[in-house]
């Protein structure tokens, strides 16, 4: 109780203060201080988030919800609001800037990545149709798919005979997340694959691909990513960083399924959540960077 006394206490009267006693003294704003005290990141952009929306100003609030286009904009508003003199700290601008794009675009890839999830597969969709049977061809590149409705989508880890009904929840989400692997990386998803189908480890690698691209999703929801999107990307994430994310999880939860080895599928749940907080301690990290260390595909010619 007194926890959280003292945190309004200091939120609501000590912290304007102590901002102003340190702005006196050093000179520099407390958006000035955190772009030269820190590097650019997680640490610098999470900082600079914090002291935005904490702040009684409504041009400093509003910054956090502008559209990218105008980011130059609320940067000067901010500077003039805040007395920066632009020949006094040159870096600043361009800090502030990139702190800005990572933030907005944070906000603008869960739109994206919310977007593919609720558009829902559809066999009429010439597109998704497409995509479907290269994902096959991509995963299972010897062997010819005898219909589109067969029991061989067992194969690559899909259940009944049309993939379309595993999609469900995760719509077009899972299944761009599938191929993306496969298209970036064909040797690991192969390798992945052939472990998923072990005779006594093996798992369902689309299903399991799909309950990946929900854990992906869930903890780009709750904000839990920005510190890796803040540290491996240095404007705004876009999907296809999204999906890079993807690859990692697909690719270290075969290794992590591998090593721990359950006695059986059926203890699937148990041994997803048990990654899950090993995912999420890892983003507890100032530094964290979950980014599969292989070469894709295109790098490799």
């Amino acid at each position: 109780m007194l926890g959280y006394v003292w945190q309004w206490v200091y939120t609501s009267y000590l912290r304007y203060w102590l901002k102003w006693l340190i702005r006196q003294v050093t000179g520099k704003c407390e958006l000035q201080r955190i772009c030269s005290r820190y590097r650019p990141g997680a640490t610098r952009t999470t900082s600079a988030e914090y002291s935005l929306r904490s702040s009684k100003s409504r041009v400093l609030r509003g910054a956090l919800e502008s559209s990218q286009d105008k980011l130059q904009q609320c940067v000067a508003e901010i500077m003039k609001e805040k007395n920066v003199e632009p020949q006094k700290d040159p870096l600043f601008k361009e800090s502030l800037h990139t702190c800005l794009l990572q933030i907005t675009g944070y906000s603008s890839l869960y739109m994206s990545v919310e977007d593919l999830r609720k558009q829902v597969f559809s066999s009429e969709n010439g597109g998704h149709e497409a995509m479907i049977l290269k994902l096959w061809d991509l995963l299972m590149p010897n062997v010819k798919l005898e219909s589109r409705l067969t029991k061989q989508w067992g194969d690559i880890g899909f259940q009944g005979d049309d993939p379309k009904t595993d999609f469900r929840g995760m719509g077009m989400l899972g299944l761009v997340n599938l191929l993306f692997f496969s298209e970036n990386y064909p040797k690991e998803a192969q390798h992945v694959l052939s472990h998923a189908n072990h005779p006594k480890l093996g798992y369902s690698y689309a299903i399991v691909g799909i309950n990946l691209t929900e854990m992906a999703y869930s903890l780009l929801k709750s904000g839990a990513l920005k510190a890796h999107f803040y540290n491996t990307v240095k404007g705004a994430p876009e999907l296809q960083h999204f999906h890079q994310l993807y690859c990692y999880l697909a690719y270290e939860f075969d290794k992590f399924w591998l090593l721990e080895e359950p006695e059986s599928i059926m203890q699937f749940n148990q041994y997803r959540e048990k990654f899950h907080n090993v995912v999420k301690t890892h983003l507890q990290e100032p530094d964290v960077s979950l980014t599969l260390t292989l070469s894709s595909k295109n790098e490799r010619k």
